[in-house]
C-alpha cells in the first residue's frame, strides 16, 4: 500500500507547524486567512485529507455529535414495501415533511456546521431503537435525543459515558440536559385570543397523549377554569393514525355536539380535523374554528391557513448543540435545562381575516 501524505508533509510545504495545520482544519476561525489558505493549498496539492479518527485518538474525542430522531415517512407502508420508490411523493401536501422534528434537525445541523462538529444521524422503531442509539452513542462525543424515542433507562445509561440532551418535556425527572418550550404560555395566549377576542365558549382539545401535549392540555384547562367555562376531556388520537382522529370528529358530528373551536395539540391533528369537517360540509372557521401547535409548513399552505403556536424549532436544535459543547468543555457540569419561548401566529382558521373562505 502506498503511504499517503501526512500532516508533516503539509506543514513542510506550507511552511508552518503541524499544530497550525491541525488548527486550520479543526478551528479555522483561529488562523489568519493567509495562513489558512496556504495550508489548504498545500493539502490540495498533496492530496492530504485529515484523519478524524487520528485526531480522536490524540484528543480522546471523535469530533462528532449524534442525533437520534424519527421520520414519519419511514412509517408509511410504502417505505417498507418499496425500498426503491420515492415515498416522498405521498407527501405532496407537506403533512409528513417538513414537520417540527425536521426543522429541529436542521437547527442541529446548522450549529454543528458552525462549530466544526460532524453529525451522525440515526433513528429506529421500538424494536430497533435501543440497538441503534447505543451504536450511535459509541461513535460520538455527545448525543441529542427526542423525548420518548428510546426508553428513559437507556438515555440515563448513555449519559453516564457521554453528555445527552433530551428535546421536549420528558415523562419524568430524567437527570439529563434538556431543551423545552414554554407550552403553558403558548396555550395561554392562544386561549386569551379565542375567548377574549372571538368570544368562543365551547371547546374541544384534540391530542396525541405524551408529556409535551399533556402540558398543553393542562394550560388549556387552566384557561377555561379562569373564565368559568366547562373543561371537556381531551379527544385522544394516535401518532400517525389519522383515521383515529377522523373517527373521533365523526362521532361528534353524528352526536351534534360540535364545539365553537377545536384546540389541537399539534398542527398535524388540526389539519386532520379540518379535513374531516370539510368532508362533512362544515365550514372552517365560519361554523367551527380550528387551531394547532408547532407552525409546520403544511399549516401555512392549508386553506384556510392555520392559526397556531410557533415553537422555535431551529433554535431548539441549535440550543441542544450549544449545551453539548459546554458539557464537553466542563464534563462535571450539572444537568442544564433551557426553556425557549413560543409565539401565537394568528391566521384564518380561528376566524381572523377569513371572510372570503
Amino acid at each position: 500500500m502506498v503511504k499517503g501524505p501526512t500532516v508533516y508533509d503539509v506543514a513542510k510545504r506550507a511552511g508552518v507547524s503541524i499544530a497550525t495545520v491541525s488548527t486550520a482544519f479543526t478551528q479555522p476561525h483561529r488562523v489568519r486567512d493567509s495562513t489558512r489558505d496556504s495550508v489548504l493549498e498545500a493539502a490540495r496539492a498533496l492530496g492530504y485529507v485529515p484523519s478524524a479518527s487520528a485526531r480522536g485518538l490524540a484528543k480522546g474525542r471523535t469530533g462528532a455529535l449524534g442525533l437520534f430522531s424519527f421520520d414519519y415517512l419511514n412509517l408509511l407502508p410504502e417505505a417498507e414495501e418499496n425500498d426503491d420508490e420515492d415515498v416522498s411523493e405521498a407527501n405532496g401536501d407537506c403533512r409528513m415533511f417538513p414537520i417540527w422534528v425536521d426543522e429541529v434537525q436542521r437547527g442541529v445541523e446548522l450549529e454543528c456546521f458552525r462549530r466544526g462538529y460532524a453529525l451522525m444521524l440515526g433513528g429506529g422503531n421500538k424494536a430497533s431503537g435501543e440497538r441503534a442509539v447505543t451504536d450511535i452513542a459509541g461513535r460520538v462525543d455527545g448525543l441529542i435525543v427526542f423525548a420518548r424515542t428510546i426508553p428513559a433507562e437507556v438515555s440515563r445509561r448513555i449519559s453516564a459515558r457521554i453528555p445527552v440532551v433530551e428535546l421536549s418535556d420528558p415523562s419524568g425527572d430524567s437527570g439529563l440536559h434538556r431543551v423545552t418550550i414554554d407550552n403553558a404560555s403558548g396555550i395561554g395566549h392562544l386561549m386569551e385570543h379565542l375567548i377574549g377576542f372571538h368570544k368562543f365558549r365551547k371547546f374541544m382539545f384534540v391530542t396525541i397523549p405524551n408529556a409535551e401535549t399533556q402540558a398543553r392540555y393542562n394550560a388549556f384547562r387552566t384557561a377555561l377554569h379562569a373564565h368559568g367555562l366547562d373543561v371537556p376531556p381531551p379527544l385522544e388520537g394516535h401518532p400517525g393514525a389519522n383515521a383515529v382522529t377522523s373517527g373521533l370528529i365523526a362521532d361528534l358530528l353524528a352526536s351534534g355536539s360540535l364545539p365553537d373551536c377545536f384546540v389541537c395539540a399539534n398542527d398535524q391533528e388540526a389539519l386532520v380535523v379540518m379535513d374531516t369537517l370539510k368532508a362533512a360540509g362544515i365550514r372552517v372557521p365560519h361554523q367551527v374554528a380550528v387551531t394547532g401547535f408547532d407552525d409546520i409548513a403544511a399549516g401555512r399552505l392549508a386553506r384556510p391557513s392555520l392559526t397556531t403556536i410557533r415553537q422555535p424549532m431551529e433554535m431548539i436544535g441549535r440550543t441542544a448543540v450549544r449545551i453539548l459543547a459546554d458539557a464537553l468543555t466542563d464534563p462535571r457540569s450539572a444537568p442544564v435545562e433551557r426553556q425557549l419561548p413560543v409565539r401565537l401566529i394568528v391566521r384564518e382558521s380561528c376566524g381572523c381575516g377569513a371572510e372570503g373562505n
